[in-house]
């Protein structure tokens, strides 16, 4: 894409206002709830938050980048995730996922149709999974800088798998959801000693 053309495409996407992005993606997440993502179409986005369907493919180019984008805007920021030590900044973000809100219908409803559709898997991974797969790799990465983790500890492969899997794990175990005091307990316990210089 030439200079000019990135401008151009830049200048398209900076004209929706945070604000009127936020209603779009509310309304992408509430027929999310009511339909499912098979049954969600860029027509009923546009009628619902009252858009035209070219303002959402010129944004979002189709239905999987749009869905997305709606569920990274529910997400809780996880950047600039910085206290100056590993366990700091696991706690901070113990702090945001565990008193973000969990809707569980949205999930239900994207969760079977990322394992059918792959652009669907694509988006989700670029828009979701990705970033924070970075904001965890900068964390490891600044506590073994500091000398607080061992460069070749063998959970550094698992990391990611170990933060993210109890979020998951215990409302399938326990039947309830992995508040900030739990997650912080549970870092605490099983993250750190597999990361920390002994």
């Amino acid at each position: 894409m030439s200079a000019t053309a990135a401008q151009a495409e830049g200048a398209r996407r900076t004209r929706l206002t945070p604000e009127r992005e936020g209603e779009l993606y509310t309304a992408v997440l509430d027929l999310l709830r009511e339909a499912g993502y098979d049954a969600l179409t860029m027509d009923a986005v546009a009628a619902r938050s009252r858009s035209s369907k070219a303002t959402l493919y010129r944004q979002w180019q189709g239905k999987p980048r749009l869905v997305a984008a709606a569920l990274r805007h529910q997400r809780p920021p996880l950047d600039r995730l910085d206290t100056g030590s590993l366990r700091g900044d696991l706690h901070e973000l113990a702090g945001r996922l565990g008193e973000a809100k969990k809707d569980v219908a949205v999930l239900q409803a994207v969760a079977p149709a990322a394992h059918k559709n792959k652009d669907l898997a694509e988006a989700l991974h670029e828009a979701l999974i990705q970033p924070e797969l970075d904001v965890l790799q900068a964390m490891l990465d600044r506590a073994v800088a500091r000398g607080e983790a061992e460069a070749d500890a063998p959970a550094h492969e698992f990391f990611p798998h170990l933060v993210t899997g109890v979020l998951i794990a215990r409302p399938l175990i326990e039947w309830c959801e992995a508040d900030a005091t739990y997650l912080k307990r549970y870092l605490d316990a099983v993250v750190l000693p597999a990361l920390l210089r002994n």
